[in-house]
């Protein structure tokens, strides 16, 4: 089979890969769309532990597809099933773990992370996440590119619980890329009264007004002004930093109004991740500062259900799909941040 290989940093090749075998307890999954996310950029350009030129890792951990074969063991699901893949879990043991919070799990792993995930034409799901339920059955109405997008949306879901969006909120968000576009359209579910992105991209801007036409889009070195005018100096209610830069945060901290609620969504590299923030502006105006990250099996049912009934348009998103024998091309592409979302699709 064809599968996007990493040999490092920088290094990302379409080779041919023998289909993987499965255990008693385990599922073959043949990959019908994948995501392109940015963690598989961070990783791309600056390595992972473990992977190298003799042990290369196939990334991708948004997937949609059909169930090809079964361990004779494995007893909830059947070849030929459409599925999408939560791609995390745990030991099932730990405290996280039977809180549901597998993503959380000190001995977390992911598919196309910490193992070969879907950017090939097959991907082994391990016991674990069988056993967890990682797989969830696709009514026809949800789309394999729905499915694909749907694990970065289960992770913005995860986000709007940890900050929670109340009907009548001003909401900012910093960043109009993917997660950013998707931020937009589950605030607007909650009932958020405003919905404000900002960018530096006018291309990305744009795409946030064809995707609804009721956001409110101002470019990053307007921000400022722009916020003030419409809140008449109050600030928003809620902000989230869907790109992974100090500024934003510092940003964040700024334009938040009394009372407010922020989300760091995004983390920073290690080379900055201590970031001085205006503290007493955190404790005069009463702030309240939450982090996300990734996602469980709840979040990612539940975006399913509002993709399925049409609150969320997952598929809007996607700017472009390319065949697995062009995903070095799909790579640069989306490294271009050119459009929004980039799969890569199989026949």
């Amino acid at each position: 089979m064809q599968a996007l290989r990493m040999f490092g940093p920088g290094d990302v090749r379409v080779v041919q890969v023998t289909v993987p075998d499965i255990g008693d307890h385990e599922v073959l999954v043949k990959v019908k769309s994948v995501g392109i996310c940015g963690t598989d950029l961070r990783i791309i350009r600056n390595g992972i532990t473990g992977v190298g030129p003799q042990t290369p890792r196939t990334l991708g951990h948004e997937i949609g597809g059909i169930i090809a074969e079964v361990g004779r063991s494995v007893k909830n699901y059947r070849k030929g099933m459409r599925v999408g893949i939560a791609p995390n879990f745990g030991c099932g043991i730990c405290d996280c773990c039977i809180r549901g919070d597998q993503h959380l799990c000190a001995r977390y792993e992911a598919l196309g992370i910490q193992m070969d995930g879907g950017f090939a034409e097959y991907v082994r799901i391990p016991e674990q996440a069988v056993r967890f339920g990682n797989l969830v059955e696709l009514p026809e109405t949800i789309s394999f590119d729905a499915a694909a997008i749907n694990e970065p949306l289960s992770c913005v879901y995860n986000g709007i619980i940890q900050c929670p969006i109340a009907v009548g909120d001003d909401v900012l968000i910093i960043g109009a890329g993917p997660i950013g576009m998707m931020y937009a359209q589950m605030a607007k579910m909650c009932g958020a009264a405003r919905v404000i992105l900002t960018n530096r991209s006018p291309e990305r801007l744009a795409i946030a007004k064809r995707i609804d036409d009721s956001f409110l889009t101002a470019p990053a070195e307007e921000i400022r002004e722009r916020i003030g005018q419409w809140t008449d100096g109050r600030g928003v209610d809620v902000c989230v930093t869907a790109n992974a830069s100090p500024e934003a945060q510092q940003l964040a901290v700024e334009l938040v109004g009394l009372n407010g609620k922020i989300n760091f969504f995004g983390g920073l590299p290690k080379a900055s991740e201590q970031v001085t923030l205006n503290t007493n502006a955190i404790h005069y105006k009463q702030l309240s500062v939450t982090g996300s990250t990734k996602a469980n099996n709840h979040h990612f049912r539940k975006t399913l259900q509002f993709i399925g009934s049409g609150i969320l348009k997952a598929e809007l998103l996607v700017s472009a799909k390319y065949a697995i024998g062009q995903a070095e091309e799909a790579i640069q592409y989306a490294m271009s941040s050119q459009g929004v979302k980039t799969l890569i699709a199989f026949d």
